[in-house]
C-alpha cells in the first residue's frame, strides 16, 4: 500500500463565507493550486478534496466547501452540501475577514461545538488591515485563539502555515480510537490467520482493502501472519506448530470459521475489527441484539459508504438482507443509501446497518451512530449483524469484553426472542 487510504486520514474541512479567500487558503497549506481562485463570490461550487501529507502531522484531507453565506442561483444546494462536511470532519478551519463575525460565522462556531469538532479559526488578508476589535472582543468571548493569515503575502503565509500545523498536532488526535487495527490483540512474533474467500466481490489480482489494511498492522507490530481460502483453514491450522493467537476471517464465513477453530482460540471477523476501529463496537453489538426480534414487514436502514454497481452476491444488496429475511422469518422492507448521505429521517426503521465502512472516517461513523442514537434507532454494522444472523456473534465477540457485555445486555433487556436458530 503506497498511500495511506482517505478514510484513515486527518479530515480538515475548511468552512467560511463566500470570498473570504478559503481557496486561497487551500493552496496556501496544500503548496499548490488545488482549487480555483477568483474574486467572484460562489467560485467554489462543490467540496473540493485534497490528500497529502501535512509534516509533521501526516496524512490529512482538506476539504474546501462553498460559502455558508451563498445567495446565488444554486447558492442553496451549495451551501446544503457544505453543511453536510460537518459530518465527515475531525477538525474545522474557519476563515474569516478582519471586518468582523456575523451569523454564518456564528453558525459554523455553532456547529463545531454541536458537533464536537475542533475549531480553528484563521483571520485572512491580514495585509490590509488587521482585526477589527469586534472580532477580537468575540473571538476572546469565545475562548479562540486565531491565526493570523495572508494568503497571497509569502511571509504571513509562512507564518500561518507553520501556526496551522501546530494547532493540528495539539487539537486533532482522535479521542477513543484504538491505536491499531488488531496488532494490540496479538504480541509480537505471535501468528495471526487470516481466512479470505476469492469471490467475485475480490478485485481481480488483488485483495481488498481492509484486509491489505490488516496485514499492513501485523507488519507493524512484528506479528506473523498466515493467509488461506475457507477450504484451506483446516490445512492451515494443521501447518502451525502451535495454535494461532487470534484468527480473523471475512464474515460471510463466520459460521465456518467458528466451526472449525479449536475452543480457546480467539477469533473475530475483518468487518467488526473496523467496527471497533472506526466506530463504537459495543455500541453495534448492542444494536445486533434488535435483529432476533425484528418481524416480517419491518422497515430497516442499511447504510454503504460507497457508490458501486451491486453484483450477483453483493454482500450488502443480497447476502445481508437474505440473511435478515431468514432470521426474521419473512420479507422486510429494505432501504439502502449509498454515499455520504443519509435519510434525513432514520424514524420509522426498526435497525440501521452500517458497511464496514473502509471508505469512512471515524468522525463521519460516529455521526451516524449519533443520528441513529438521537432517532431512538439501534445501530449495527455488517460484521456484527451477520454473525447474529448466523448465531456466532458471542464468539466472534470474545476477544472484546466490553462489547460482549454490551451485547448481553442488550439481549437481556430485549427479552426472549422468537426461536429461529442459527441461520
Amino acid at each position: 500500500m503506497n498511500t495511506t487510504p482517505k478514510s484513515l486520514r486527518l479530515q480538515i474541512a475548511i468552512f467560511g463565507r463566500t470570498n473570504v479567500g478559503k481557496s486561497s487558503v487551500l493552496n496556501m497549506l496544500a503548496g499548490q493550486d488545488v482549487a480555483i481562485t477568483s474574486p467572484v463570490p460562489g467560485t467554489t461550487t462543490d467540496v473540493v478534496e485534497k490528500s497529502m501529507e501535512l509534516l509533521p502531522v501526516g496524512p490529512v484531507v482538506f476539504l474546501d466547501t462553498a460559502g455558508l453565506d451563498d445567495s446565488s442561483r444554486l447558492g442553496a444546494l451549495r451551501t446544503e452540501r457544505a453543511r453536510k462536511v460537518f459530518d465527515r470532519a475531525d477538525v474545522a478551519l474557519l476563515v474569516v475577514e478582519p471586518s468582523g463575525w456575523g451569523a454564518c460565522e456564528d453558525e459554523i462556531a455553532a456547529a463545531a461545538l454541536e458537533k464536537k469538532i475542533p475549531l480553528i479559526v484563521l483571520v485572512n488578508k491580514t495585509d490590509i488591515a488587521g482585526p477589527s476589535p469586534e472580532l477580537a472582543a468575540v473571538l476572546a468571548a469565545r475562548g479562540l485563539e486565531p491565526i493570523l493569515c495572508s494568503a497571497v503575502t509569502a511571509g504571513l503565509r509562512e507564518a500561518a502555515v507553520s501556526a496551522v500545523k501546530d494547532r493540528l498536532l495539539k487539537l486533532a488526535r482522535p479521542v477513543g480510537a484504538p491505536g491499531a487495527i488488531l496488532g494490540d490483540l496479538v504480541a509480537p512474533g505471535q501468528t495471526v490467520v487470516f481466512i479470505i474467500p476469492i469471490d467475485k466481490e475480490a478485485p481481480k489480482g488483488r485483495i481488498i482493502l481492509p484486509q491489505v489494511q490488516a496485514m499492513r498492522d501485523l507488519l507493524d507490530h512484528g506479528v506473523f501472519f498466515l493467509t488461506c481460502r475457507e477450504h484451506e483453514y483446516p490445512a492451515a491450522l494443521a501447518a502451525l506448530k502451535a495454535p494461532p493467537a487470534l484468527v480473523v476471517c471475512d464474515s460471510q464465513v463466520v459460521d465456518f470459521m467458528v466451526r472449525h477453530t479449536p475452543e480457546g482460540v480467539p477469533c473475530t471477523t475483518f468487518s467488526i475489527l473496523f467496527a471497533r476501529l472506526k466506530g463504537d463496537l459495543p455500541a453495534y453489538a448492542a444494536g445486533a441484539a434488535a435483529i432476533r426480534a425484528l418481524r416480517p414487514g419491518d422497515k430497516l436502514a442499511v447504510l454503504e459508504a460507497c457508490s458501486h454497481h451491486a453484483i450477483e452476491d453483493d454482500i450488502g444488496r443480497v447476502k445481508l438482507p437474505r440473511w435478515l429475511r431468514e432470521t426474521a422469518g419473512g420479507e422486510l422492507r429494505i432501504d439502502t443509501f449509498a454515499g455520504h448521505d443519509l435519510p434525513a429521517d432514520l424514524g420509522g426503521y426498526k435497525l440501521a446497518v452500517q458497511c464496514g465502512g473502509c471508505m469512512l472516517g471515524r468522525a463521519e461513523i460516529l455521526n451516524r451512530m449519533g443520528k441513529a442514537a438521537a432517532a431512538g434507532i439501534p445501530i449495527t454494522n455488517y460484521g456484527t449483524a451477520i454473525s447474529e444472523c448466523k448465531g456466532v456473534l458471542e464468539r466472534v465477540l470474545s476477544p472484546f469484553p466490553e462489547a460482549l457485555t454490551a451485547y448481553r445486555a442488550a439481549k437481556a433487556a430485549a427479552g426472549p426472542a422468537k426461536d429461529s436458530g442459527p441461520v
